[in-house]
């Protein structure tokens, strides 16, 4: 896979409302998105995700998701969301140590006569040193075509985070 990531956007969060990758287009079939060190500004904030036209991130009610999550100190269960305004991901905290990782493969964003979808693996170090992570994949279900994908919290801002955008060579 050498040289098969073609690096097309990066931000840095520091006290950032929403973190916004932009520059998807029909150059590549596949995009990725990885982000790491991710941590709230405030404690106990599951990151939300969103796919975006123009740059803008969309807010519509078309948002399905399901998960396999996985805790270290509690076991694993299902997870799933329909008609949500955006795709839910692990909580995060802001103890010492605590801070989360994702790696997103986006799928159709450039194509306007099918959905835009996304495979998700998520991974945060919480409280109470316990690891709790999300496998699984979500859906935005409106024909358009997307360029950007968003990220922010449920309530406040992301803190700190390097979040990337790659392309996926042909």
């Amino acid at each position: 896979m050498a040289g098969s990531l073609i690096k097309i956007d990066e931000e840095v969060a520091s006290s950032s409302a929403t973190i916004t990758l932009t520059g998807i287009n029909s150059t590549y079939d596949v995009y990725q998105v990885v982000a790491s060190n991710i941590v709230p500004a405030s404690d106990s904030q599951a990151i939300r995700i969103r796919v975006g036209t123009g740059g803008t991130p969309d807010s519509d009610s078309e948002y399905d998701m399901a998960f396999k999550v996985f805790e270290s100190n509690t076991g694993f269960n299902n997870h799933s969301e329909v008609n949500q305004t955006s795709w839910r991901g692990v909580t995060y905290g802001t103890g010492t140590g605590e801070a989360g990782n994702l790696n997103i493969y986006c799928f159709n964003f450039a194509n306007s006569s099918n959905f835009s979808y996304i495979t998700l693996e998520e991974n945060v170090f919480t409280n109470a040193a316990h690891l709790a992570s999300f496998t699984g994949g979500a859906v935005h279900t409106v024909a358009e075509a997307n360029d950007s994908i968003s990220f922010h919290m449920a309530s406040g801002n992301i803190a700190s985070g390097t979040f990337t955008l790659y392309g996926l060579k042909k």
